[in-house]
């Protein structure tokens, strides 16, 4: 479903589940999103993410974003998986 233009920052519009079945630090991961978007990740509990909007969106700039999100464990040497998802804005009468 597409987000409205308008809706506030701190909004979640995805929670994202990761999972490594590797113990210690290889089992540990961290999320971040690649590039400079106006979404954020929060932690939300142990290998959960929630996506938010971080700041306000303007359709007529951008009408949809592609956000990939990069997940790393904490082993020596450190592997990565990417997954990428489109979120679309919808359009609200700006008058």
């Amino acid at each position: 479903n597409p987000i409205p233009e308008d809706t506030v920052p701190s909004t979640v519009v995805a929670v994202i589940n990761v999972r490594d079945r590797d113990s210690g630090d290889n089992g540990k991961v961290s999320c971040n999103i690649d590039g400079d978007l106006p979404f954020g990740l929060e932690p939300s509990s142990e290998n959960t993410y929630k996506l938010i909007i971080a700041s306000a969106l303007d359709r007529e700039k951008d009408s949809a974003y592609n956000i990939t999100i990069t997940a790393r464990d904490r082993g020596s040497p450190s592997l990565s998986s990417r997954a990428s998802l489109v979120l679309e804005v919808s359009d609200v009468n700006d008058n």
